[in-house]
């Protein structure tokens, strides 16, 4: 099983405000479902609720919910009431990612169990005032490289840089 956590995060290490996203970045979304489809998407309640209706579950993936509330169900997802307990369930996938796409709280618990492989890290050079943020996280356990440089034009509002950290070998 390979597990990788995708993000978005500004300056700052914001990635929400009002359990919601910040900034309309187009080339970001499109790099967001073109990495995790096909694959495993996990995510917190509060992150499930704060995507549109029309939009869950997420299309093309399969949608994992964790949440602590055992009563918790979401149409054509599967829920989970810890993450161990999720990975768990998981344990013998070969074909597919476990992708971990937030919010705050599960990126913690994923960093906090040591269980990431892979990192795609969309760095935004704008500051947007969050009361959400990205876990701090040491850098020299990956080995980094830039994917992909978005500039500003007129679509993006603001430049990004999709980073990749792969976890190093020797860690």
């Amino acid at each position: 099983m390979k597990v990788a956590l995708i993000v978005a995060m500004d300056r700052d290490r914001g990635i929400g405000r009002n359990n919601d996203l910040m900034w309309h970045l187009p080339n970001d979304m499109k790099f967001f479902t073109q990495t995790t489809k096909g694959h495993i998407v996990v995510m917190g309640r509060k992150n499930y609720d704060s995507i549109p209706e029309r939009f869950r579950p997420l299309p093309g993936r399969e949608n994992v919910v964790l949440t602590r509330n055992t009563e918790f169900s979401a149409e054509d997802c599967k829920v989970f009431n810890s993450l161990e307990e999720c990975l768990a369930s998981y344990q013998n996938e070969t074909e597919r990612t476990v992708f971990i796409i937030g919010g705050g709280e599960i990126y913690k618990l994923a960093l906090e169990a040591n269980c990431i492989d892979e990192m795609f890290i969309s760095h935004i050079n704008e500051s947007y005032g969050a009361d959400t943020f990205f876990p701090h996280f040491e850098l020299k356990e990956w080995h980094v490289e830039t994917i992909l440089e978005q500039p500003i034009d007129e679509k993006h509002l603001a430049s990004f840089s999709v980073l990749h950290y792969q976890r190093n070998i020797n860690e």
